[in-house]
């Protein structure tokens, strides 16, 4: 198996065609059906399912086309890597970052690494909501925020960084925006912002032990920003982490509820692969992140 077979199925995965992987891939259409036949004979199974509409992968050529996605984007990292160590030629670090995760990760010492390494390009991506499977599939060098409910797993590394409280928002006119109980907002209209039982889930909170009852969720949304455009023009109570309140709610005309009951606390993570070692300048960023995490801890309220 040479590395051109892996590019091939990667070409017939994102095409959907043997003609037009072909001409990404820069070969004739034989020789890539030739290539392609060696490579299901070397596995013994077929990995292409011709249809009258194209073509796509079987199960067997799924499961390959994932490995073989990492195993060229390592290659690609490596070479990278090399050359920014030999002639300092550009470098690039992808990560994801939630709300409360993204101040530390593009300023503070965030900020001096790249001054030191201006060759280093950073660039940063919403947290959700794939931000795991991107981990894995080598899209993301490091992952930073929450972990899932479910847990971040074995393949993945994971390393607290520091501990996030969270508020009740809502706009200003808001009709509840002076309730100090929890148990008096169940029955407003909630929004929930990341995934279905992450930290921005209303229904994580504990409105009254005595009653087993669920606050209504009228609005989703998958970032804060679309969170920010939106709550200023609509009577929803949402969940966000205090620090990312204190910087933007307050010139968006929101307001945190004077909520007397305790509130959750969330433990920012920073997860990244255990199978494959970080690029320098991924595993310097990362130091950078922990050694600012760990110079707010306890300063600056999360």
């Amino acid at each position: 198996m040479r590395l051109q077979h892996l590019h091939l199925l990667l070409a017939i995965a994102q095409t959907g065609s043997l003609r037009a992987s072909a001409q990404v891939l820069n070969v004739s259409q034989p020789a890539l059906t030739k290539a392609l036949r060696q490579l299901e004979e070397e596995f013994g199974a077929a990995l292409v399912l011709r249809t009258p509409k194209g073509v796509r992968l079987t199960p067997a050529g799924e499961l390959l086309a994932a490995r073989a996605g990492n195993a060229v984007r390592e290659l690609e990292r490596a070479r990278e890597e090399v050359a920014w160590h030999l002639r300092h030629a550009q470098a690039q670090v992808t990560v994801g970052v939630s709300p409360v995760a993204a101040s530390p990760a593009c300023t503070g010492r965030g900020g001096a690494l790249r001054r030191r390494w201006p060759q280093v390009r950073l660039r940063v991506r919403d947290l959700y909501p794939r931000a795991l499977e991107q981990v894995r599939a080598g899209e993301l060098d490091v992952a930073l925020g929450p972990l899932p409910t479910e847990g971040a797993g074995r393949d993945l590394l994971v390393q607290p960084l520091f501990d996030s409280q969270i508020v009740i928002a809502a706009r200003r006119s808001h009709p509840l925006a002076r309730v100090k109980k929890l148990a008096r907002l169940v029955d407003a209209d909630w929004v929930l912002t990341g995934p279905t039982g992450g930290p921005g889930d209303p229904r994580n909170l504990r409105f009254d032990p005595a009653e087993d009852r669920t606050p209504q969720v009228r609005l989703e949304c998958e970032s804060f920003a679309t969170l920010l455009a939106l709550m200023p023009r609509l009577d929803v109570i949402g969940i966000m982490p205090r620090g990312f309140f204190d910087r933007y709610g307050p010139a968006m005309d929101l307001i945190q509820l004077p909520i007397a009951d305790a509130l959750p606390r969330t433990t920012i993570h920073a997860m990244y692969r255990a199978d494959t070692p970080l690029t320098v300048p991924a595993q310097r960023l990362l130091e950078a992140f922990v050694a600012e995490a760990a110079a707010q801890r306890n300063v600056v309220p999360h």
